[in-house]
């Protein structure tokens, strides 16, 4: 099996604490030979900088304020600034709006992440992008400040054709997750992933969340892990009129040279 990177994955999540080992080894049997730990608030930015020092074979990973939590940013920007030094954390992130729940105030989460765009512009690292229900005021922020950033993600994409088309404009790079696994709520998502460029797309788990539907069996946990990042490789085969080692191929591709990590990855 070709070699496979998960782009995002919340292994600090509590639901990985009893079986960390044991789910890292499970990903490299199942071929994924590296994992991007998502950085989403500061205790969970800080856990995964410390994983991947500690075993920089396998993990990279990203550090920042998830929109949800953006009206902490004054509190932790500084130490997440600093994190974002680090090697091992090769992107900022994960940053953006949400306007689906609206945890934080729209106003803090547009400073939130005005302000992550701009410490990624001055350590010349990419974005790890999180938009929901928020396109007609991300994508201007993005727009105006994507001349000094070093590329990104749209992670987790689930919108519109008009969206695609408005961050592949921006020469952003697509994350897809097991989203596309789902013949529910992902129809239109399995619809849409044709017009993804193959130098522009990147795959994910964002384990635990988003278990695939095609999976059988389903672990009885319901948790998502990296070792089944193969599931998204053949829906978005099947989706995209492509083979599996040709997505694979790809995929690994764009996340070694977007997040700079070609002289990291094991051969």
């Amino acid at each position: 099996m070709p070699k496979l990177i998960d782009i995002g994955a919340n292994l600090t999540h509590e639901s990985f604490s009893k079986d960390f080992d044991e789910v890292t080894q499970r990903a490299l049997e199942a071929g994924v030979s590296r994992i991007l730990l998502t950085g989403t608030d500061l205790e969970s930015s800080r856990t995964a900088q410390r994983l991947s020092a500690s075993n920089n074979e396998v993990f990279s990973c990203t550090a920042g304020l998830h929109p949800h939590l953006a009206s902490a940013w004054d509190t932790c920007a500084e130490e997440i600034k600093r994190l974002c030094e680090y090697d091992e954390v090769v992107a900022v992130g994960e940053c953006g709006l949400d306007f689906n729940r609206n945890f934080s105030p729209r106003d803090a989460q547009i400073y939130a992440f005005e302000q992550q765009l701009e410490v990624a512009q001055e350590i010349g690292k990419p974005v790890f992008l999180h938009q929901r229900e928020s396109h007609e005021t991300f994508y201007p922020i993005l727009k105006a400040k994507r001349a000094g950033l070093a590329g990104g993600v749209v992670h987790c994409f689930t919108d519109s054709r008009e969206a695609l088309e408005d961050y592949l404009n921006l020469d952003m790079h697509i994350g897809i997750t097991g989203w596309v696994c789902d013949e529910r709520r992902g129809h239109d998502l399995q619809n849409i992933v044709k017009y993804i460029p193959l130098n522009r797309l990147l795959i994910e788990t964002d384990a635990p969340y988003l278990l695939p539907r095609t999976l059988k069996p389903k672990p009885k946990s319901r948790r998502n892990e990296p070792c089944y990042l193969s599931e998204v490789v053949t829906a978005l085969a099947e989706h995209m009129g492509r083979n599996f080692d040709e997505i694979a191929q790809y995929s690994t591709e764009n996340a070694l040279r977007l997040f700079g990590l070609e002289n990291k990855q094991k051969t």
